[in-house]
């Protein structure tokens, strides 16, 4: 059984209670909910988030929204997805986190297709990045799933579910899924700063209407057009949190 994790949470620093930003007249993680069930697949979408009183509120919005929900650690977000796959019996993961209203379908089809049809622990669009940030896509086995929570000891390791993978790449049999043409890394589609919802909810009111599933190629077209658009949010640095993360280790393991 495959399913897909989206991990989300109210509490948020550099953009306070994120995932329930208005979109459009839903919340941020409801679009991206809409986008993921897209997907073809059998199996089956899952929200996982903490046990603490301040995410009920997205407990309501996923059962509304049709999918399962799984509530577990806050900090220890690699125990919330192994004990989420137990749960739910998963032999496959796909591995979304719940800041990315714009993730596109179809991105997210290639990389699970890939995965089913070859033999690999790890397959992912970020080792390294070629697609703009907020497309992120990770597929692996439960067993691989199962290593990382066995093995890994660092906090980073514990909050950034697959960190022992990418720092442990000899233990697993990994690929990485490249875009076809120019190198999208810089730019940012992901939602964790106020700059990142002005740009987003620009985007849907220039295409919702005309396509509610719009995709990259789409968002692409329209930049082209609107390309002062990409000034909005370029200067933040791609995976702030995983890099907050690492510093804190560092400070952790010299003191």
């Amino acid at each position: 059984m495959l399913g897909i994790i989206i991990q989300a949470r109210v509490g948020s620093t550099r953009l306070p209670a994120k995932v329930l930003k208005l979109i459009l007249g839903k919340t941020a993680i409801e679009r991206q909910i809409e986008r993921v069930k897209r997907i073809k697949t059998k199996g089956k979408i899952i929200l996982a988030i903490p046990e603490n009183k301040q995410d009920d509120i997205l407990e309501k919005i996923g059962k509304k929204a049709g999918v399962l929900v799984f509530r577990g650690s806050e900090n220890d977000v690699l125990d919330r997805f192994y004990q989420a796959a137990k749960k739910f019996h998963l032999k496959h993961i796909v591995r979304l986190t719940g800041d990315c209203p714009l993730i596109d379908w179809q991105v997210c089809q290639r990389l699970i297709n890939f995965y089913l049809k070859n033999h690999f622990d790890y397959v992912s669009n970020v080792r390294p990045p070629t697609f703009p940030d907020g497309l992120d896509v990770e597929v692996f086995s439960f067993q691989a799933l199962e290593k990382c929570w066995q093995n890994a000891k660092l906090k980073s390791q514990r909050e950034h579910v697959t960190l022992y993978i990418g720092q442990n790449i000899n233990l697993f049999k990994v690929a990485n899924i490249v875009r076809k043409g120019k190198d999208l890394s810089a730019l940012r589609f992901t939602l964790d700063e106020p700059k990142d919802l002005i740009f987003i909810r620009k985007i849907y009111r220039a295409l919702y209407k005309k396509k509610k599933f719009f995709v990259l190629d789409d968002i692409l077209k329209l930049l082209k057009e609107k390309p002062q658009w990409l000034k909005i949010n370029q200067n933040i640095k791609r995976n702030e949190g995983l890099l907050k993360s690492l510093r804190e280790d560092n400070i952790i393991l010299e003191s």
